[in-house]
């Protein structure tokens, strides 16, 4: 069923990228032509980005939805629209990923992970995926500590010459009574400022069919039985408001509130035909954020930044077999960074940085944290042929806690093994304070063609969360915190061409192979009860992998385009702890050795109507999901074929083609049909949380 809404938008916003990842994009206008264009830096180690017309075309709920496409993420989805959804990169784990939106990262001290579920797509500009780190040594000091990044931009207003408001309405509705209204409104304040706000309802009772079948190691079928999923419905409401003020070329300040609050049924795992659970889930997030940044002088400029956030959760679980459970939990959180960055010479720069963060955990204890980070770091430019970064992070973190009787106990964090609920301090390392360096290099041979080759050293430090240290189910009170090391060698490749005397269309290839040993790696995945994780240190993990990424773009005769995108990854990840350990040399949990993902997009378009039919394809090899590489513990692939199909069109006043056009135009009517999981396979992300078959979503929009 496809639902209609109204809206207004910017300006002449129909936007069409010349190329999908390309930073040049056509606005196009009653009267003219106006061609606009941002000029960036060729990044040492180049990110994955899906941005502009891309995010609008795929079939795409979520942020965790267009991060499947990217190569070396795994993604861990727990089902439907509201099951949890958290991410890592080349199987550094969850908490070595650092999520930033707009420039500022997203923090959850509790148990470090981010769920992307949460963040929807209608107010995103461009998502980015950066392994090591961004390539910008203007940056937070924290930001330097991330072993693989996620940058997630909103939209940033833009006005027709005589307009000062745009807005956009949007309904959306789909299978599994999913009803999604969002409204976008854009304020012209003056030249320079503009106010910017969107407000988005997500309402779903969860409940697919599935299929729950298990075979025995003998091959007798276990279980064969097609059920009902209960217990995944979610209510949320997400508010966001910024204020931008671009008062000069070089500087700009941004003030952003964000607001999201939702229930949710956490639907547990099916095991031994028990089909629901009594597991429900609260969250309200809410942080407010500001940014400041200019050159103060002709080689100096200054970036700070500054966030408050606090985040309720409740948790209950009333399934009658078990024991019943009930907690709250308030997190806050107060951030601030000031970077510096220096022009010593034109092919030289230096900058340094200084960020702090307080947390704060409370629950039947407080717990306490102030952490610091204090990074360096240069980049060199040669003419274009040799860029060098290199950068050193120090990380300073101090504990305290307080019992729920006032009793308290600070602690810096040292080697000691808790023994009380109010002494269970992290055994974490010797000091609480380590120093990690990084290097970057890009060497481009000739300027004849785009070829980079591209390779990193860098070392990053996971200290143990909350949940870690306090308040898990097992054993999480003698986690040791993490020590990353990631090697990287690449090679990338673009190379523009004509089609019938027509510019645009591209080639792009990117390879890249890494190597990352990771000391007392700690390990999440659900037991139980989904909301509290089991966490293991394994003492060693190496990992081994190769990332290969190719895009096609042709820029068609007769208006047609044609994308095609794959990406595949193959990895190993094991545990080489102790050569007496069963699971020694095995492949640790949920990474699987081959997998990969395929898009291709094809349309037609002239100055007042466009359509586009879009195809998605995502493979997941096989994987284990415990510790011991067993017939027991075997997950079987899965992979998933996705399709959509959209028409956009521009209304008038008057009948005629667009340039022929005199009156004005009233709105832009954009309807799109989305049929995710076309061939209905039966598949589990996570072992016995069976994931939807066939589904569909209908979008409705009107721009003016």
């Amino acid at each position: 069923m496809c639902v209609a809404a109204f809206s207004q938008n910017n300006a002449a916003d129909s936007l069409l990228a010349l190329s999908p990842d390309s930073l040049i994009a056509r606005y196009i206008d009653l009267e003219e032509y106006t061609i606009t264009a941002r000029v960036k830096e060729k990044d040492i180690i180049i990110p994955q980005t899906l941005s502009g017309v891309q995010l609008q075309k795929m079939n795409a709920l979520s942020v965790a939805d267009a991060i499947r496409y990217f190569s070396g993420v795994q993604i861990k989805d727990y089902g439907g629209v509201g099951g949890i959804k958290t991410v890592n990169i080349r199987s550094m784990g969850t908490n070595h990923m650092g999520v930033y939106y707009n420039g500022i990262q997203l923090g959850n001290a509790q148990n470090g992970q981010i769920d992307l579920g949460k963040y929807s797509l209608e107010n995103i500009e461009e998502i980015q995926l950066y392994n090591g780190q961004k390539s910008d040594i203007w940056q937070s000091a924290r930001e330097f500590g991330a072993a693989g990044s996620i940058y997630l931009t909103t939209r940033r207003p833009r006005f027709a010459e005589g307009k000062t408001v745009n807005v956009k309405a949007q309904m959306r509705a789909g299978s599994f009574a999913l009803i999604d209204p969002s409204l976008l409104l854009d304020v012209k304040l003056s030249e320079t400022m503009s106010l910017t706000m969107n407000a988005e309802l997500i309402s779903s009772d969860g409940k697919y069919p599935f299929r729950y079948r298990r075979v025995t190691p003998s091959g007798e079928v276990a279980y064969d039985t097609t059920a009902i999923r209960q217990n995944g419905d979610i209510n949320a409401i997400r508010v966001e408001a910024a204020v931008n003020h671009y008062y000069s070329n070089t500087g700009f300040w941004k003030l952003q509130l964000y607001h999201y609050n939702s229930e949710r049924g956490v639907p547990g795992a099916i095991v031994n035909n028990v089909w629901r659970n009594g597991e429900r889930l609260w969250d309200r997030n809410s942080f407010l954020q500001a940014s400041w940044q200019d050159e103060l002088f002709n080689r100096w400029s200054v970036r700070v930044n500054a966030k408050y956030a606090n985040d309720y959760t409740r948790y209950i679980n009333n399934d009658d077999k078990l024991i019943h459970v009930e907690n709250q939990y308030l997190q806050q959180e107060a951030y601030f960074t000031m970077a510096h960055k220096v022009r010593i010479f034109d092919w030289w720069d230096v900058s340094a940085a200084y960020d702090v963060q307080y947390n704060q955990l409370s629950m039947f204890l407080d717990a306490h944290r102030w952490t610091h980070w204090l990074s360096a770091a240069t980049a060199i430019n040669i003419k274009n042929y040799l860029r060098l970064q290199a950068s050193v992070l120090g990380t300073f973190v101090n504990d305290a806690q307080s019992t729920n009787n006032g009793e308290a106990h600070q602690r810096e964090a040292i080697n000691a093994k808790p023994s009380t609920l109010a002494e269970q301090a992290t055994n974490a390392s010797a000091a609480s304070i380590k120093w990690t360096p990084a290097m970057f290099l890009s060497y481009r041979p000739t300027q004849l063609v785009d070829l980079r080759l591209n390779a990193f050293y860098k070392q990053s430090y996971r200290y143990p969360t909350f949940n870690d240290l306090y308040y898990t189910d097992m054993g999480n009170a003698y986690l040791k915190p993490e020590l990353a090391k990631q090697h990287s060698v690449g090679l990338s490749f673009t190379q523009p061409f004509r089609i019938a005397g027509q510019k645009g269309s591209e080639f792009r290839l990117n390879a890249d192979y890494y190597y990352n040993r990771i000391s007392d790696k700690i390990i999440a995945y659900p037991k139980g009860q989904q909301f509290r994780w089991t966490m293991l240190n394994l003492g060693l993990v190496k990992i081994n992998g190769l990332d290969l990424n190719a895009q096609l773009h042709f820029v068609l005769p007769m208006d047609f385009y044609l994308t095609a995108k794959a990406q595949y990854t193959y990895q190993t990840a094991i545990d080489v702890t102790d050569p007496n350990d069963t699971y020694y040399g095995d492949q640790i949990p949920y990474i699987p050795w081959h997998s990969g993902s395929a898009v291709g997009m094809f349309g037609w378009q002239n100055d007042w109507q466009q359509y586009g039919l879009n195809y998605s394809f995502i493979y997941v090899g096989e994987r284990y999901n415990q510790q011991e590489n067993i017939i027991y513990n075997y997950t079987q692939p899965w992979y998933t074929h996705d399709l959509s199909v959209f028409g956009e069109w521009d209304i008038y006043k008057v009948k005629g083609k667009r340039l022929e056009v005199k009156g004005k135009r009233l709105f832009t009517l954009r309807v799109a049909l989305d049929i995710n999981n076309l061939l209905s396979q039966d598949y589990d992300v996570i072992l016995n949380y069976p994931m939807p078959k066939r589904n569909y979503k209908c979008t409705v929009s009107i721009t003016y």
